[in-house]
């Protein structure tokens, strides 16, 4: 797709109007907007989208903004743009985390109850390695998957340098690591209110004397990891390592419940049980699991592909779930809605027909949802598109 095109599409979306509910005096709002173009700003793709809403009411958009091509290895940064007026429009773009030619990515923002500061947690690898090789186990330690943490103070405008915590939070046997990608959360109830907890994947070395090389997908295990006091320091939390091939549960997202559960749903990653979506449920705040992972047949719709989960407030309020909706393609952006802790799932609405992949939901205001996701006309990643959806319509 021309630059001239993808302006043009770019273009008939931010001119869809809405009007936002409210007061009749009220300025409309708009129904989208469109804060990455692949091609534009120094990147050649931008992939990998997250969203936080700050207590000032800014939305914050992350992304990977990759030099080189739409691959997930070379130079790679975490950007980020802000909005002030719910996502209609966008600040400039501003580097969070440069790869000065390395890998940066897998965005998970979260908001810091206490503070109210950002905290955002990413990962790095060498710009030379791919996942395949670190899963085999080729790369050195440094250059292989490390952690990092960062913050802002002032609202998401800058953010203080990435400052590793990878000995904390990953095992030596570990090798591919992957935090979210997407928004982390922060407990608002129970005896853990107030911790961060970031969902978060990796892949483990094969046992002694096995003749698998651990790229295979059966290596895939998700996990969490956590902090108790804003983000200065972390642990990890459950780990999924049953390693058995059925159900490998990969990029993992979260939502704490009414009940005080925190929900999980993860892409199964080519695991040989009917179904590509995989869901469990804690009730210590990510410290175990209640259960093993499991297909969510709810969700058979879902291609191999990262979602995100969003759990709206007030009673009888739904539990979200945001990706695409054909099994076989990474096309037509969904919104799946649960009003039973994500035991069931049935399809709210349909975004588009148009090709989409990655996504994460995030709360704009009481009345409005967001949708920040990868999509375009005749590329899956040719635009990040922010969609506004009244709370009414889910």
């Amino acid at each position: 797709m021309t630059l001239l095109t993808r302006s043009l599409l770019v273009t008939a979306v931010l001119l869809t109007p809405l009007t936002a509910t409210g007061p009749a005096s009220a300025a409309p709002r708009c129904a989208s907007s469109v804060p990455y173009v692949s091609g534009e700003g120094g990147y050649d793709t931008y992939r990998i989208p997250a969203a936080v809403s700050t207590p000032k009411g800014t939305v914050l958009a992350f992304a990977e903004g990759r030099r080189g091509g739409a691959g997930d290895t070379g130079a790679i940064d975490v950007v980020v743009r802000r909005s002030t007026d719910g996502g209609c429009t966008w600040g400039p773009l501003s580097v969070v985390a440069a790869g000065d030619g390395d890998t940066r990515g897998n965005p998970a923002p979260v908001v810091d109850p206490r503070t109210g500061d950002v905290v955002l947690v990413t990962c790095f690898n060498g710009g030379d390695a791919t996942e395949a090789q670190i899963m085999r186990g080729e790369v050195t330690p440094e250059r292989s998957r490390r952690v990092f943490v960062q913050r802002s103070r002032d609202d998401g405008r800058h953010f203080t340098p990435p400052r590793e915590i990878t000995a904390d939070v990953k095992l030596p046997h570990w090798r591919w690591y992957a935090t979210g990608p997407g928004h982390a959360i922060a407990l608002t109830r129970g005896p853990h209110a107030g911790r961060l907890v970031v969902p978060a994947n990796h892949s483990a070395a094969p046992p002694d004397g096995s003749t698998d090389t651990g790229q295979e997908a059966r290596y895939y295990g998700a996990h969490a990891l956590y902090s108790d006091d804003s983000g200065r320091t972390w642990r990890l939390g459950y780990l999924d390592d049953s390693y058995d091939g059925q159900d490998n549960a990969n990029e993992s997202s979260a939502a704490q419940l009414p009940d005080g559960r925190i929900y999980f749903s993860a892409r199964d990653q080519n695991g040989t049980s009917t179904g590509n979506r995989l869901d469990t449920y804690s009730s210590d705040g990510g410290e175990s699991l209640d259960r093993p992972y499991a297909v969510q047949p709810g969700l058979n719709d879902v291609p191999v592909v990262q979602g995100s989960v969003l759990q709206l407030p007030g009673a009888g309020a739904p539990l979200l779930f945001s990706g695409p909706s054909v099994p076989t393609a990474r096309q037509a952006m969904a919104i799946w809605r649960s009003t039973d802790g994500g035991a069931t799932f049935s399809k709210a609405v349909t975004l588009s027909d148009r090709r989409a992949a990655y996504s994460d939901l995030v709360r704009v205001d009481r009345n409005t949802v967001g949708v920040l996701y990868e999509t375009g006309v005749t590329g899956t990643y040719e635009t990040i598109e922010f969609r506004r959806l009244p709370v009414t319509d889910l």
